[in-house]
């Protein structure tokens, strides 16, 4: 929980770095749910307004309604009504490499799926802390990224102070995938459909009709489609592919087994 006494960190700053913008995240980001939103998003646009203007301003004034409204179209990319981590990194100055680079090397989410699935080895839905930094060195090499030993280091411990919050030294796919673009980020997608683990396994086993333990692409599509009609959720033909993509690409020749696809459906996954 941020402390309502402390001054918000580091908004003044020209550039912020990673860790100082995690700082920022935190302090505002008060109840911990991954979002900026209500009071909290009131909060951080007139704190950053007074570290702008370097003068205090009054959020009852019609004109800071207004202003804060033209702030929201501006970067709230998926027009939710608040704001995410990699849309917040678009809002601060951050410094040239980290939360950047998320953004820049990616083309699609398909590519960090893929990035993921190396190093997500047992298939779990985590990686071990102890192989983030692979990881994160992977990304920065796509992103064509200059960096040495400390920043490194800096970005690991920044990864792990925002995502491994029990201390239990592993890190999950969907908190991970929050750095990506709200646009790219495939897995928001899913954030009203998420299943249980017996509806999971019940829509698994249907779609799994010769009982092998996995589902292929074309498999894949009517699930989706089934999915999102018993949600009443609308999705296009451009969108459904890009899914289909992504989600692929944690799959292992082409045959998408049970583990890898319970990661992006299902509210926790079975151990």
């Amino acid at each position: 929980m941020a402390n309502k006494a402390q001054q918000p960190p580091h908004l003044h700053l020209a550039e912020v770095t990673a860790s100082q913008f995690l700082d920022i995240w935190k302090h505002f980001d008060a109840d911990g749910n991954g979002y900026i939103e209500g009071k909290e998003l009131e909060n951080f646009f007139k704190e950053l307004e007074v570290a702008r203007r370097g003068a205090g301003v009054d959020p009852t004034n019609p004109i800071f309604r207004e202003k804060m409204k033209e702030f929201m179209q501006k970067f709230d990319k998926n027009k939710d009504g608040r704001i995410e981590m990699s849309e917040l990194a678009q809002i601060l100055p951050t410094e040239e490499n980290f939360l950047l680079c998320f953004r820049q090397f990616v083309s699609s989410s398909a590519e960090f799926m893929a990035a993921w699935r190396r190093y997500d080895t047992d298939r779990s839905g985590y990686i071990e802390a102890n192989e983030l930094k692979g990881f994160l060195s992977d990304l920065l090499e796509k992103a064509n990224r200059h960096y040495d030993d400390q920043k490194l280091q800096e970005y690991t411990q920044t990864i792990l102070r925002m995502f491994d919050l029990n201390g239990d030294g592993k890190l999950g796919l969907s908190e991970m995938a929050r750095l990506l673009p709200v646009q790219e980020n495939f897995l928001l997608n899913f954030q009203g459909v998420k299943l249980t683990t017996e509806q999971f396994n019940a829509i698994f086993t249907y779609y799994d009709k010769d009982g092998n333990g996995y589902i292929d692409e074309q498999e894949l599509d009517a699930l989706l489609r089934d999915l999102y009609q018993k949600n009443n959720k609308e999705v296009d033909l451009k969108s459904l592919t890009g899914y289909k993509q992504s989600i692929m690409s944690l799959s292992d020749g082409g045959k998408l087994y049970r583990g890898e696809l319970e990661i992006v459906l299902c509210r926790e996954p079975i151990v």
